[in-house]
Order: C-alpha cells, then sequence, then structure tokens
C-alpha cells in the first residue's frame, strides 16, 4: 500500500521535532561546562559543587529526551523509511552530554584534592571549553536547517567542521602545556582527561553533524 506523501512528511516531522528537543538539551548541558571551568579556574568549590548538581540533572534530562526519541520512532514503525537515520543522530549526540557530566566530574575531583593548576592552564582550559561549545551550537544550527533542506544543512554542517579544528588546535597546544608543567601526576592524569573529553565533545558534535547531512537528503 502506498501511504500518502502528506503522512509521511508529517511523521518526518515528528521525528524531527523530538529529535531537535533533544539536541537543545544536549546544548543546555554543554552550556555548562564553561561554568563549570570557570569556577575550577577561580578554586569556587561552592559554586562548583552546585554547577556539578545542574549538569548531573541535565546528564539525566538528556537521557529521558534520548528514550522518547526512540519511544517515538518505534511508534513510528516502518512508515519513516529513514528512522536509523533519526536514531544514529540522537545518539550521537546523547554521547557529548557523557562526556560533559565526565569532565565535570574530573574537575570537582581535583578540586576537592586541592591540587594546584597554573593560571596559564587554567585560562586555555577555558578556552577549550568554549570551542567545545562553539561546536554544539553549530551542530544545533545545523539540526535547524534540517527543515529548510540538504543545501542549507551542508553549509551549516562545515561550520561545525571548522568550530571542531579550532578545538584541536586548542587542544594540542593545551595538551603540550600539561606535559611540560610542574603538575603532581595525579593531577596531570586528570586534566589530560578533562582535556580529552573535551576534545571528545567536539569530535562527537563532528559526527553528529555528519549524520545530519545523511538525513538531510532524505527530509
Amino acid at each position: 500500500m502506498v501511504l500518502p506523501v502528506e503522512t509521511e512528511e508529517r511523521v518526518k516531522r515528528r521525528a524531527l521535532s523530538v529529535c531537535q528537543d533533544h539536541l537543545r538539551k544536549v546544548l543546555e548541558i554543554s552550556r555548562k561546562v564553561p561554568q563549570m571551568v570557570d569556577c575550577f579556574a577561580t578554586n569556587d568549590k561552592n559554586e562548583a559543587r552546585q554547577v556539578f548538581v545542574e549538569i548531573r540533572k541535565a546528564d539525566e534530562e538528556v537521557d529521558i529526551a534520548r528514550r522518547i526519541v526512540s519511544r517515538e520512532l518505534a511508534q513510528i514503525g516502518a512508515i519513516l523509511i529513514n528512522r536509523e537515520d533519526f536514531l544514529r543522530f540522537t545518539n550521537l549526540a546523547s554521547e557529548i552530554s557523557d562526556f560533559c557530566e565526565g569532565i565535570a566530574f574530573w574537575l570537582s575531583s581535583i578540586m576537592d584534592r586541592g591540587w594546584k593548576v597554573p593560571s596559564d592552564i587554567k585560562q586555555d582550559l577555558s578556552k577549550l571549553a568554549e570551542a567545545m561549545l562553539e561546536t554544539v551550537i553549530k551542530l544545533r544550527e545545523t539540526a535547524i536547517t534540517l527543515s529548510f533542506g540538504s543545501t542549507k544543512t551542508l553549509e551549516k554542517a562545515k561550520e561545525v567542521e571548522t568550530a571542531e579544528r579550532v578545538v584541536d588546535d586548542v587542544y594540542r597546544e593545551l595538551e603540550v602545556k600539561i606535559i611540560n608543567s610542574n603538575l603532581d601526576i595525579p593531577a596531570m592524569l586528570l586534566l589530560r582527561d578533562v582535556t580529552q573529553l573535551l576534545e571528545d565533545a567536539a569530535d562527537k558534535a563532528e559526527d553528529a553533524s555528519d549524520a545530519a547531512r545523511i538525513l538531510s537528503f532524505a527530509m
């Protein structure tokens, strides 16, 4: 049986709507990461604890939104031929949230132990967090363009790539600076974990933008 075009278009809009709502929550948690890094830079432990609680709550909300996407796609069923593409896009974006929670956890651990970190490393860490956030912002903009055709989506996806390259540059410089520092070994290892998670989040945003490219051809 051939389904009416209106039916297929309607379910695409439903699927896109829940995916975009999920990504909005991913962006919300990503915005809290630079806040957490600022707390780390100023050694504001009380504020850091509050931001960490907010990040954990936001991570749970992202997970709930991801399950909503899965349930919606399951209900839509075979009407939506490319539902796996929607699911892949959402799962990739969800990983960004997990990385954000990990970043906050390790920064809290460093602060709780009172390890001293040079101010120039803290400043570069702030730059890296802001650069990571920019990739997620560009990813969100890319997802919004899915309603306007593949050409717009492809243009925005290129901006995600550009933002991710900025993250790479800052990350590499910061890695060298951390290794050459006089940090205690435990603090050095945890800081490297944090920088790796920040880069991983940006990489995942780029992966999600690639998934959005694929989605755009079916919208």
